[in-house]
């Protein structure tokens, strides 16, 4: 079974290189904790709040960071693979250059975020709220952004291919240089109210 942490506060900790294997944490709070090139693997952080917590370099696979409150965190070359964030919430991080590859970000708040450049792969994110996101030349392809709120976001020079577009109305976002694919045209005509023949 793994390790049960609940309801504790943790603050200005050194948990640089921490290897998390198989944890759980429920409702705990981390403030002012370096977490930079720690490495999670199958750890469950389940309500939990982070506050000027650094992420730099660290590695999380196949981890769970659900219904979490990140504020004003660094992810400076963070890594998640096939990790689930479902419901949580990012505000005033610094979050480039992240990598995400497979997982679970549904329902994840990143209103206003800088995400400029990221790598976001084959990630389900439906309803995810990229409100005036800037995805400017990011990699978002094979992401299920279905429901997505999209509006005000930039993605100019964003490479979208194979990512569910349905939710986007390319007439409330910045798209110069966007890159789709053949199938996601038909989508995007037809949010412009383009009959396809």
């Amino acid at each position: 079974m793994p390790e049960l942490t609940e309801d504790e506060s943790f603050r200005n900790e050194d948990w640089y290189g921490e290897e998390l294997v198989d944890r759980r944490f429920v409702r705990c709070e981390f403030f002012h904790v370096d977490l930079t090139e720690a490495v999670s693997r199958g750890a469950v952080f389940d309500g939990c709040t982070f506050g000027n917590v650094k992420f730099n370099a660290s590695r999380h696979t196949d981890s769970a960071f659900t219904r979490c409150i990140f504020q004003r965190c660094n992810f400076f070359e963070a890594e998640f693979t096939g990790c689930k964030l479902v419901g949580s919430t990012f505000a005033q991080c610094d979050l480039r250059p992240l990598t995400v590859a497979g997982g679970d970000w549904s329902f994840v708040a990143l209103p206003g975020a800088d995400l400029r450049g990221v790598r976001i792969t084959d990630v389900r994110m439906r309803e995810v709220d990229l409100t005036r996101a800037n995805l400017t030349g990011a990699t978002v392809t094979g992401v299920d952004l279905s429901a997505a709120q999209l509006h005000s976001s930039r993605l100019s020079g964003a490479d979208l291919r194979g990512s569910d577009l349905t939710a986007l109305d390319p007439t409330v976002v910045e798209r110069a240089g966007a890159i789709v694919d053949p199938g996601q045209t038909v989508v995007i005509a037809q949010a412009l109210g383009f009959e396809i023949r």
